[in-house]
């Protein structure tokens, strides 16, 4: 929707209605047009043919977050299994990553923090172990703010993440039912971290995958806080307070579907570290390094109650 277009409306005494917000008439003070973000789905009172075939409208500098799901790593020992399961096996994963994920074994809470170790150690066949903690089922969401405040491990061959993927894959076998990259970083380019989506349209298969990097100097020395907000036509990264990511499907094409935007379902968190692989390995591994750990302090995830009713709005 054209900006413009909203502020003659208003001007011309037009009655419109925007989630939380009602404009009627002259006299009433208006909201600043060019603050309304106009993206993906329309709350069924307007669409405009320009906007593709879904918008929504909302005020992203007023919405309000509330805390929905958190793990503060507080109490030593295993892992919370009412918040975490572990993926196992050591197949590759899709990118021909050498190590073997265990049961739990090597991860665990100590100090106020996650611990997640990649080993030199031998395991159904494979050389090396680590974990990979998912939270399906126990933590799933559609939309909202996440923020993980993390020390990453170090050396060649490390390939940490953090990282999200569809509880139910609605439009099909990876990558159309989408992957949201919060935080990717490889040890040979020690101090840049990564952020991407990938998607039917958008993968790096295909080498269309839309990503951004920054320079993160210390990124394994001492902690800083990756950040996730996920709103329902667009996808916006961060770390240590500075966005350096944004992903809007509508820049790309006009009329854009799943193939560009799978992001209207549940996804959950994974948090692991591989050990080589098509791109932790690319310039090969020491395994000299090893054993590394990728330490979290916490993991909080935030909704906005203006974006949830919108989305029940246009269900």
């Amino acid at each position: 929707m054209n900006h413009k277009k909203i502020a003659a409306w208003l001007a011309a005494g037009l009655m419109m209605t925007i989630p939380g917000i009602s404009i009627k008439g002259e006299g009433i003070p208006m909201l600043d047009p060019s603050r309304l973000h106009v993206g993906e789905k329309v709350s069924g009172a307007y669409v405009d043919p320009e906007a593709g075939p879904r918008a929504y409208e909302y005020d992203r500098d007023s919405l309000v977050y509330e805390l929905v799901w958190a793990d503060e790593f507080d109490a030593d020992g295993p892992v919370d299994e009412g918040k975490w399961s572990f993926e196992t096996g050591g197949h590759g994963w899709g990118n021909n990553e050498p190590q073997y994920y265990t049961q739990g074994e090597n991860a665990w809470v100590e100090g106020g923090h996650l611990v997640i170790q990649a080993r030199k150690e031998a395991r159904g066949g494979n050389p090396y172990t680590s974990a990979r903690m998912v939270s399906r089922g126990k933590g799933d969401w559609r939309c909202g703010k996440f923020e993980i405040r993390a020390q990453l491990p170090k050396g060649l061959g490390t390939w940490p993440a953090l990282w999200m993927m569809p509880t139910r894959s609605a439009y099909g076998g990876w990558p159309k039912s989408g992957e949201i990259d919060i935080m990717e970083h490889v040890g040979y380019d020690q101090d840049r971290v990564h952020a991407s989506v990938h998607t039917g349209a958008y993968n790096h298969v295909m080498g269309t995958h839309k990503t951004a990097t920054i320079l993160v100097p210390g990124a394994s020395e001492g902690f800083h806080t990756y950040t996730l907000e996920w709103l329902p036509d667009q996808i916006i990264m961060g770390v240590d307070g500075k966005e350096y990511y944004t992903y809007n499907p509508a820049r790309y094409k006009a009329d854009f579907g799943f193939m560009e935007w799978p992001f209207d379902q549940r996804f959950y968190l994974i948090f692991n570290i591989a050990f080589g692989g098509n791109w932790g390995g690319a310039r090969g591994v020491d395994e000299g390094v090893l054993p590394q750990n990728m330490l979290v302090d916490y993991v909080r995830v935030y909704q906005s109650p203006q974006i949830q009713a919108l989305l029940e709005e246009t269900k």
